[in-house]
């Protein structure tokens, strides 16, 4: 198998995990799962908002889980680790739930998007996106943004810090589209210049110790001159008295 063959095979067996993950651990407000590999075997961390719904009575579920990824997914030797998610609102597959199960409770799409919109700007987030899209209001398909605060799309901080998610719903007029970007608090933008006022402990220290060295070099001229001044003094006072005693 050739390397891009390996990692096109890779993603598409990560994804699956995911759909998989969403599907069975939907009670549990499931929210991502990251997926790296060991020399031990591979370690899977799923992130939910209730971890005892994951772990189950004596670790039951994890255990099935575990057994499933293995048989069906060929996952080697899974050892599964379970995340609390501290702030449900920063996490982009809490909210694409959230509005799902809104839209299939019959709530209107627009209510749904801003009452998820504000959720997650309040809790902190730099920036929010939600598309909502499928028969919203008429027999032709369209969807619509709603989006807040500051959202980069492209370049480095998006592929690194902003959260994506998608969800699908099955409703009466047809399939509805839920597509989440996130920018969570703790971004950092190459653009965005940060002015530092007092100096780090650490520099002023070295400050202080360059100043008290020059202070130094300063002084040490000054006591060769006073030194050199008084040798002149005692040489005048040794002649005048070698003077005196000739007359």
């Amino acid at each position: 198998m050739s390397v891009v063959k390996h990692f096109i095979t890779e993603s598409i067996k990560k994804t699956e995990i995911d759909e998989y993950l969403q599907k069975k651990l939907d009670r549990a407000g499931y929210g991502g799962v990251t997926i790296s590999k060991t020399p031990l075997g591979t370690h899977i961390v799923i992130y939910a908002m209730r971890p005892g719904l994951v772990i189950g009575r004596g670790g039951e579920t994890i255990r099935e889980l575990a057994s499933f990824l293995e048989e069906k997914f060929k996952v080697s030797n899974p050892q599964i680790s379970v995340s609390e998610i501290e702030v449900p609102e920063l996490n982009a597959y809490v909210v694409a739930s959230r509005v799902a199960s809104a839209l299939q409770r019959g709530v209107h799409f627009r209510r749904a998007g801003f009452w998820s919109l504000n959720q997650v700007m309040e809790a902190g987030a730099l920036g929010a996106e939600i598309i909502i899209s499928g028969k919203l209001r008429t027999e032709r398909a369209r969807f619509e943004k709603f989006r807040a605060g500051y959202l980069v799309k492209c370049g480095e901080p998006s592929l690194k810090y902003m959260q994506r998610a998608e969800v699908h719903v099955q409703l009466k007029p047809g399939v509805f589209g839920v597509r989440v970007r996130i920018m969570p608090p703790d971004a950092v933008f190459p653009d965005k210049l940060r002015i530092i006022e007092n100096l780090p402990p650490e520099e002023e220290t070295t400050e202080k110790e360059g100043k008290q060295e020059a202070k130094i070099e300063e002084a040490k001229p000054e006591e060769a001159k006073t030194e050199e001044a008084g040798a002149e003094e005692a040489g005048a006072k040794e002649v005048g008295e070698e003077g005196e005693a000739v007359e």
